[in-house]
Protein backbone atom coordinates (compact mmCIF):
# COMPACT_ATOMS: atom_id res chain seq x y z
CA UNK A 1 0.00 0.00 0.00
CA UNK A 2 2.72 2.67 0.84
CA UNK A 3 4.12 1.71 -2.27
CA UNK A 4 1.34 2.83 -4.89
CA UNK A 5 1.13 5.74 -2.52
CA UNK A 6 4.70 6.60 -3.51
CA UNK A 7 3.94 6.21 -6.86
CA UNK A 8 0.82 7.82 -6.50
CA UNK A 9 2.84 10.76 -5.02
CA UNK A 10 5.25 10.95 -7.89
CA UNK A 11 2.79 10.89 -10.28
CA UNK A 12 1.14 14.21 -8.77
CA UNK A 13 4.55 15.63 -8.70
CA UNK A 14 5.47 15.26 -12.23
CA UNK A 15 2.02 16.41 -13.81
CA UNK A 16 2.31 19.34 -11.13
CA UNK A 17 5.78 20.16 -12.92
CA UNK A 18 4.14 20.10 -16.49
CA UNK A 19 1.46 21.87 -15.71
CA UNK A 20 3.77 24.38 -14.34
CA UNK A 21 6.02 24.40 -17.74
CA UNK A 22 2.78 25.33 -18.98
CA UNK A 23 1.88 28.09 -17.27
CA UNK A 24 4.79 29.76 -16.63
CA UNK A 25 6.55 29.77 -20.17
CA UNK A 26 10.16 31.14 -19.90
CA UNK A 27 10.23 31.23 -15.77
CA UNK A 28 12.14 28.89 -13.69
CA UNK A 29 11.09 26.39 -11.89
CA UNK A 30 11.98 26.13 -8.58
CA UNK A 31 11.30 23.73 -5.82
CA UNK A 32 9.37 25.57 -3.55
CA UNK A 33 6.81 26.58 -6.06
CA UNK A 34 6.53 23.36 -6.96
CA UNK A 35 5.95 22.24 -4.00
CA UNK A 36 3.27 24.73 -3.03
CA UNK A 37 1.79 23.47 -6.24
CA UNK A 38 1.49 20.21 -5.35
CA UNK A 39 0.18 21.40 -1.81
CA UNK A 40 3.49 19.56 0.29
CA UNK A 41 6.90 20.81 2.02
CA UNK A 42 10.22 20.73 -0.39
CA UNK A 43 11.37 17.60 1.99
CA UNK A 44 8.56 15.76 0.90
CA UNK A 45 9.22 16.09 -2.83
CA UNK A 46 12.64 15.49 -1.67
CA UNK A 47 11.28 12.23 -0.02
CA UNK A 48 10.32 10.96 -3.93
CA UNK A 49 12.66 12.49 -5.78
CA UNK A 50 16.55 13.46 -4.27
CA UNK A 51 16.87 16.24 -6.78
CA UNK A 52 15.08 18.69 -9.40
CA UNK A 53 17.05 17.08 -12.37
CA UNK A 54 15.78 13.91 -11.17
CA UNK A 55 11.73 15.11 -11.57
CA UNK A 56 12.98 16.40 -15.07
CA UNK A 57 14.02 13.33 -15.73
CA UNK A 58 10.81 11.50 -14.78
CA UNK A 59 9.12 13.80 -17.73
CA UNK A 60 11.86 12.89 -20.05
CA UNK A 61 11.37 9.14 -19.14
CA UNK A 62 7.55 9.81 -19.45
CA UNK A 63 7.85 11.63 -22.89
CA UNK A 64 10.49 8.73 -24.26
CA UNK A 65 8.01 5.73 -23.14
CA UNK A 66 5.20 7.02 -24.56
CA UNK A 67 6.04 8.49 -28.13
CA UNK A 68 8.29 5.30 -28.55
CA UNK A 69 5.88 2.77 -27.48
CA UNK A 70 3.36 4.57 -30.06
CA UNK A 71 6.33 4.46 -32.85
CA UNK A 72 6.47 0.82 -32.48
CA UNK A 73 2.68 0.07 -32.91
CA UNK A 74 3.31 2.43 -36.13
CA UNK A 75 5.81 0.20 -37.33
CA UNK A 76 3.62 -3.01 -36.52
CA UNK A 77 0.73 -1.66 -38.36
CA UNK A 78 2.11 0.18 -41.47
CA UNK A 79 4.21 -1.01 -43.61
CA UNK A 80 4.32 1.67 -46.19
CA UNK A 81 7.66 4.11 -45.78
CA UNK A 82 5.95 7.61 -46.70
CA UNK A 83 3.04 6.50 -44.74
CA UNK A 84 5.58 5.76 -41.72
CA UNK A 85 7.24 9.07 -41.78
CA UNK A 86 4.20 11.31 -41.74
CA UNK A 87 2.71 8.96 -38.84
CA UNK A 88 5.89 9.46 -36.65
CA UNK A 89 6.30 12.74 -37.12
CA UNK A 90 2.37 13.59 -37.17
CA UNK A 91 2.84 11.74 -33.51
CA UNK A 92 5.23 14.08 -32.06
CA UNK A 93 3.62 16.97 -33.32
CA UNK A 94 0.26 16.01 -32.04
CA UNK A 95 1.61 14.94 -28.44
CA UNK A 96 3.60 18.27 -28.46
CA UNK A 97 0.20 20.25 -29.32
CA UNK A 98 -1.31 18.24 -26.31
CA UNK A 99 1.22 18.67 -23.83
CA UNK A 100 2.90 22.41 -24.23
CA UNK A 101 4.91 21.96 -20.91
CA UNK A 102 6.66 19.19 -22.16
CA UNK A 103 7.69 20.77 -25.15
CA UNK A 104 9.38 23.35 -23.29
CA UNK A 105 11.56 20.45 -22.48
CA UNK A 106 11.84 18.91 -26.03
CA UNK A 107 12.66 22.47 -27.08
CA UNK A 108 15.40 22.78 -23.93
CA UNK A 109 13.90 25.51 -23.27
CA UNK A 110 13.25 24.54 -19.40
CA UNK A 111 16.86 23.33 -19.39
CA UNK A 112 18.73 26.65 -18.95
CA UNK A 113 20.56 26.58 -15.67
CA UNK A 114 20.19 22.99 -15.61
CA UNK A 115 21.83 19.85 -15.72
CA UNK A 116 23.85 19.03 -18.67
CA UNK A 117 22.93 15.63 -18.11
CA UNK A 118 19.14 16.72 -18.84
CA UNK A 119 20.52 18.09 -22.09
CA UNK A 120 22.28 15.06 -23.13
CA UNK A 121 18.80 13.10 -22.21
CA UNK A 122 17.15 15.27 -25.12
CA UNK A 123 19.86 14.89 -27.76
CA UNK A 124 19.77 11.07 -27.16
CA UNK A 125 15.90 11.12 -27.69
CA UNK A 126 16.18 12.78 -30.75
CA UNK A 127 19.14 11.23 -32.08
CA UNK A 128 17.06 7.78 -31.82
CA UNK A 129 14.11 9.34 -33.47
CA UNK A 130 16.39 9.60 -36.54
CA UNK A 131 17.72 6.72 -36.25
CA UNK A 132 14.11 5.55 -36.58
CA UNK A 133 13.19 7.79 -39.70
CA UNK A 134 16.73 6.53 -41.46
CA UNK A 135 15.69 2.98 -40.59
CA UNK A 136 12.14 3.60 -42.22
CA UNK A 137 13.87 4.90 -45.92
CA UNK A 138 16.38 2.67 -46.02
CA UNK A 139 13.81 -0.53 -45.32
CA UNK A 140 12.05 0.99 -48.66
CA UNK A 141 14.28 -0.58 -50.77
CA UNK A 142 13.80 -3.97 -49.42
CA UNK A 143 9.60 -3.04 -48.84
CA UNK A 144 8.68 -1.02 -51.94
CA UNK A 145 11.44 -0.95 -54.14
CA UNK A 146 12.02 2.43 -53.69
CA UNK A 147 14.88 4.74 -52.44
CA UNK A 148 15.47 7.95 -50.30
CA UNK A 149 15.81 11.06 -53.34
CA UNK A 150 19.09 11.62 -51.38
CA UNK A 151 21.38 9.76 -48.58
CA UNK A 152 18.41 8.45 -45.86
CA UNK A 153 20.52 10.58 -43.18
CA UNK A 154 20.27 13.50 -44.61
CA UNK A 155 16.47 12.90 -45.13
CA UNK A 156 15.81 11.81 -42.10
CA UNK A 157 17.74 14.94 -40.47
CA UNK A 158 15.30 17.24 -42.58
CA UNK A 159 12.31 15.82 -41.68
CA UNK A 160 13.13 16.11 -37.62
CA UNK A 161 14.52 19.23 -38.37
CA UNK A 162 11.63 20.23 -39.77
CA UNK A 163 9.57 19.30 -36.86
CA UNK A 164 11.75 20.70 -33.96
CA UNK A 165 11.38 23.95 -35.82
CA UNK A 166 8.11 23.97 -35.46
CA UNK A 167 8.24 23.00 -31.59
CA UNK A 168 10.47 25.97 -31.03
CA UNK A 169 8.05 27.90 -32.77
CA UNK A 170 5.06 26.70 -30.21
CA UNK A 171 6.96 27.61 -27.42
CA UNK A 172 8.52 30.80 -28.89
CA UNK A 173 4.51 32.03 -29.42
CA UNK A 174 3.85 31.30 -25.71
CA UNK A 175 1.55 28.12 -27.03
CA UNK A 176 -0.37 29.86 -29.31
CA UNK A 177 0.93 28.85 -32.78
CA UNK A 178 0.08 25.08 -32.77
CA UNK A 179 2.90 22.88 -34.54
CA UNK A 180 0.02 21.49 -36.22
CA UNK A 181 -0.70 24.38 -37.86
CA UNK A 182 -0.25 23.95 -41.94
CA UNK A 183 1.81 20.32 -41.28
CA UNK A 184 -0.67 18.55 -43.66
CA UNK A 185 0.39 20.76 -46.21
CA UNK A 186 3.69 21.06 -45.52
CA UNK A 187 3.89 17.42 -45.47
CA UNK A 188 2.40 17.03 -48.93
CA UNK A 189 5.60 19.04 -50.20
CA UNK A 190 8.08 17.07 -48.13
CA UNK A 191 6.89 13.69 -49.00
CA UNK A 192 6.93 14.96 -52.95
CA UNK A 193 11.09 15.10 -52.88
CA UNK A 194 11.30 11.78 -50.48
CA UNK A 195 11.03 8.67 -51.97
CA UNK A 196 11.32 7.96 -55.90
CA UNK A 197 10.80 4.27 -57.41
CA UNK A 198 14.17 2.28 -57.90
CA UNK A 199 14.84 1.54 -61.53
CA UNK A 200 16.88 -1.45 -63.63
CA UNK A 201 19.19 1.48 -64.43
CA UNK A 202 20.37 1.79 -60.63
CA UNK A 203 20.56 -1.86 -60.16
CA UNK A 204 23.53 -1.70 -62.96
CA UNK A 205 24.95 1.12 -61.34
CA UNK A 206 25.10 -1.06 -58.05
CA UNK A 207 26.43 -4.10 -60.14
Amino acid sequence: MDNSNKVSRKDQILQALARMLETAPGERITTAALAKEVGVSEAALYRHFPSKARMFEGLITFIEETLFLRISRILNEESGAEARCQMILTLLLTFSDKNPGMTRLLTGDALAGETGRLRTRIAQFYSRLESQLKQVLREAQIRENLKPTASAAALANLLLASCEGRLVQFVRSEFKQSPLENWDIQWEYLSRNLLSPFTVADTASKS
